[in-house]
């Protein structure tokens, strides 16, 4: 593969789009178009349309989208529809239309059914209700994937799709009401850590936490699978840069996407304790089970990537550990604008 392609990576001040843009790098790529929010609403289907008739792209990694966890997801349903459609919908129909012929579209787990039969395989799409709680973004999603497959089919372009399962790690939104739920645990079990330390209580958002004790809602039993953010942006790059006919002879006509899961999952409690003894927290773990668990498992079937040739590197532990010293490095800069 040329090292002097011209590649945009959309979202690039994101948790993937970043990475993406480590891999990128790494691999020689440095011919990167990076644009930020300011510079280019990828709402704003003029500016988009101007943007890529400027640029002379070879390729399009469409990472930029709104996110959110289940209180954002909730709470604003109509932003997370609309902006996501907007976006998928400007940056592939523009690329199109200048002769970009390859793309690669990051979707989620979440296009998947609420009761998906586990693991969950490419062709459980579009078989079962979604998640109430994030339907609209998955739908987004899910219309991203539609719209990549039908350019494919009318205009004969290499626009590609893959569905992460969760995933963490540097970059990573550690919110106390709009975070997923490892960077939360991370942060919930530092702050708890430097309390018992200090021993005295320490302020925070959440009602939850004291100095000897982190409560987590629900029993710990439901299970889900995680995924480094870095393994993510190889496995990115892998499938963007695959040769066409390998690329096709592992999808269907109408099932352009490919899974990307770690391969393995954890309860949430070992998942809590895991996280606990990486920080070196020492007091309790305690389970509201008055709280819901939500869905029971949510594993991927990434057979089709790893019989592509892919599989991930890093460990659960070891990704754990990095999150947690991204989040030191950054922790006094979140934690003070939102004094």
């Amino acid at each position: 593969m040329p090292k002097n392609l011209k590649i945009y990576v959309a979202g690039h001040r994101g948790m993937v789009g970043s990475a993406i843009v480590r891999r990128l790098q790494e691999q020689g790529f440095h011919n990167l178009v990076l644009r930020t929010h300011q510079e280019l609403d990828l709402v704003n289907q003029s500016a988009v349309r101007e943007f890529f008739q400027s640029e002379q792209l070879d390729q399009v990694y469409l990472a930029a989208a709104k996110v959110g966890g289940i209180y954002a997801n909730n709470t604003y349903p109509a932003e997370f529809i609309y902006q996501n459609l907007m976006i998928e919908s400007n940056v592939i129909h523009e690329a199109w239309r200048v002769g970009v012929k390859k793309l690669l579209f990051l979707g989620s787990s979440c296009i998947y059914p609420k009761m998906a039969v586990q693991p969950m395989a490419e062709d459980a799409l579009l078989t079962g209700p979604l998640e109430p709680t994030n339907e609209p973004y998955a739908i987004a999603k899910i219309a991203g994937i539609k719209l990549c497959e039908s350019y494919n089919r009318q205009y004969k372009t290499d626009y590609r799709s893959v569905m992460p399962t969760n995933l963490y790690g540097p970059g990573d939104n550690y919110h106390p009401e709009n975070s997923h739920v490892i960077p939360a645990l991370i942060r919930r079990f530092h702050e708890a850590k430097v309390a018992m330390e200090s021993n005295s209580a320490l302020s925070t958002h959440h009602s939850e936490l004291n100095a000897h004790c982190v409560n987590i809602w629900g029993t710990g039993a439901p299970r889900r699978e995680f995924l480094n953010v870095d393994d993510m942006a190889t496995a990115s790059v892998y499938v963007m840069n695959l040769d066409k006919d390998i690329y096709d002879a592992n999808t269907q006509p109408m099932l352009s996407h490919i899974n990307v899961g770690f391969g393995d999952d954890i309860t949430i409690k070992e998942l809590a304790e895991t996280i606990a003894e990486v920080i070196g927290y020492k007091g309790n773990i305690e389970y509201d089970r008055t709280k819901p668990d939500g869905t029971p498992r949510k594993l991927m079937d990434s057979t089709r990537l790893h019989n592509l040739g892919w599989e991930p590197k890093i460990s659960l532990k070891e990704g754990l550990r990095m999150a947690y010293a991204d989040f030191l490095k950054s922790a006094y800069a979140i934690l003070s604008n939102e004094q």
